[in-house]
């Protein structure tokens, strides 16, 4: 009997102890599968921060060539260790540790990259607004230059209308064989064109020619031997008579004699005076 208690008590204490072992299997198979767990939700979010690490490497924009290809090599490294990742197993918690300093690390790189886009940026807004400004001050510039342009060619234009001499006090006489005015037909021999070139500063000094077309009553250009052909806006014409003058900006008084070769009718007889600048102006005689 006593040797039958001693047995019972050892496999009461055995079965204790086996209890005991079990209920400590059991709190460890527990432990680990929360372990387990654990590893799987930080390995989970682990992933989560690359993917997002690389979605922000595609939101990063550049317009840099060298800074674009960069940025191509940074996102395969992270697609890379993202397979890597997914390839370890989740219980792998020192390679898990590992992944982690490796994504710090891309981090790091990424925030320099950043500050590096922002700088070129800020430099290309500068550039442009730069560039703005410049394209603003040369429009400007331009602006200036045609309204001075303008304006100088107005003045131009004034200057030269301004510098063109004028005449006054233009008639038209006959002269007999005396030298004498005559409006009697029978006895003119020749006609006499007086004007006055007047004063004018701003004209050019030296010798000038002025010209005239005599026509008769029936309103025929009359010619002689002294007609020349001259340039007038242009247009070439044929005067019947021409004299130079010496003008020096002061007034000149002058006459112009035309001979023709064909006696003079009884009509009103016209002139018109130029110089190559212009018509001066015109007069009338009317013979008797």
């Amino acid at each position: 009997m006593e040797q039958e208690e001693k047995l019972r008590k050892v496999i009461v204490a055995l079965g204790m102890v086996a209890v005991g072992l079990l209920a400590a299997l059991l709190i460890i198979m527990i432990n680990k599968n929360k372990l387990v767990g654990q590893l799987k939700v930080e390995k989970a979010d682990l992933t989560a921060e690359m993917e997002q690490l690389r979605t922000d490497y595609d939101s990063l924009y550049v317009n840099s060539t060298l800074l674009t290809d960069s940025l191509a090599v940074e996102r395969e490294k992270v697609d890379q260790m993202i397979e890597r990742l997914k390839k370890t197993e989740a219980t792998n918690r020192a390679q898990i540790k590992k992944y982690e300093a490796e994504l710090g690390t891309m981090r790091s790189i990424m925030k320099h990259y950043i500050v590096q886009i922002d700088s070129l940026n800020n430099l290309n807004i500068t550039l442009r607004e730069e560039a703005s400004t410049a394209k603003k001050e040369a429009a400007d510039s331009k602006k200036k230059y045609e309204e001075l342009r303008t304006t100088t060619d107005e003045y131009a234009k004034q200057v030269e209308k301004g510098s063109v001499v004028k005449a006054r006090g233009i008639t038209l006489v006959g002269i007999n064989g005396s030298g004498d005015v005559t409006d009697r037909s029978s006895r003119v021999v020749k006609l006499r064109t007086d004007l006055a070139l007047v004063e004018n500063a701003l004209a050019k000094s030296g010798s000038r020619r002025i010209y005239i077309r005599v026509k008769g009553p029936d309103g025929i250009l009359m010619t002689s031997s002294e007609q020349k052909i001259f340039t007038c806006g242009g247009e070439e014409m044929i005067s019947s008579a021409s004299r130079s003058v010496d003008y020096q900006g002061a007034e000149v008084e002058m006459s112009i004699y035309f001979s023709g070769d064909q006696p003079y009718v009884k009509g009103t007889y016209s002139v018109d005076v130029y110089s190559t600048d212009g018509k001066l102006g015109s007069a009338d005689l009317l013979l008797k």
